[in-house]
């Protein structure tokens, strides 16, 4: 069994289809982090796990999800339906192989709307400064990732925005992890992001990954 953590603030529209495509063999954390539209309860329907994380932030939700899973590979995805969870699979494999010891899903957008110029813009500064600290050939902070329960944990993360996915990255690459990419589709979202949706949003999250990243 492989947890898949699912970091919720009100996604009740993409829900159903993220978790219907969830693969045999992995099961949904949902965390809800203050969602006002049902998508607790909705997922808790569905037949997922629910935890709920009040403290706000991407990071305080993952964090909070890491801390409820208990398998020993934990996957990390958006539940906006950006990402096809049919792709776990091929994620998840490069560590059951023992081939890579973090591995993160870089997004290849399959039509001009499923990434913004200044989201997709901002990822680009935001990877080559990951290139030029850790010298990895890293192309995305990757959404979809996969890594050992156990060692994620060792890691000691400390950040609960959305400086969170950077941190781990960093953290890994100082811990001397094999940190693998593999790509991934990446589909236009269900509703409006709180994060690419607008230019605020993106603006937001790169400050809290620059912090991270300084």
């Amino acid at each position: 069994m492989i947890d898949v953590i699912l970091p919720v603030l009100d996604e009740r529209l993409a829900l159903p289809w993220v978790l219907e495509r969830m693969p045999p063999g992995f099961r949904p954390i949902v965390v809800d982090n203050g969602s006002t539209d049902g998508s607790a309860e909705l997922a808790a329907g569905l037949g997922a796990t629910v935890v709920s994380e009040p403290q706000r932030g991407f990071g305080a939700a993952c964090n909070a999800g890491l801390l409820g899973a208990s398998a020993e590979i934990v996957c990390f995805m958006d539940a906006d339906a950006s990402l096809d969870p049919r792709d776990l699979s091929r994620v998840a494999e490069l560590l059951t192989a023992d081939q890579a010891d973090l591995v993160l899903g870089a997004r290849r957008p399959v039509s001009r709307g499923a990434w913004p110029v200044h989201a997709r813009a901002a990822n680009a500064l935001l990877a080559a400064g990951l290139r030029r600290r850790t010298g990895r050939r890293l192309t995305d902070l990757g959404p979809m990732r996969a890594a050992r329960r156990a060692a994620l944990v060792d890691l000691g993360l400390r950040d609960r925005r959305f400086g969170y996915p950077l941190e781990m990255v960093l953290r890994a690459s100082e811990a001397g992890w094999r940190i693998a990419e593999l790509p991934v589709p990446y589909h236009p979202r269900a509703g409006r992001s709180k994060v690419t949706g607008t230019v605020r949003g993106t603006l937001r999250t790169a400050r809290d990954m620059a912090q991270v990243m300084a």
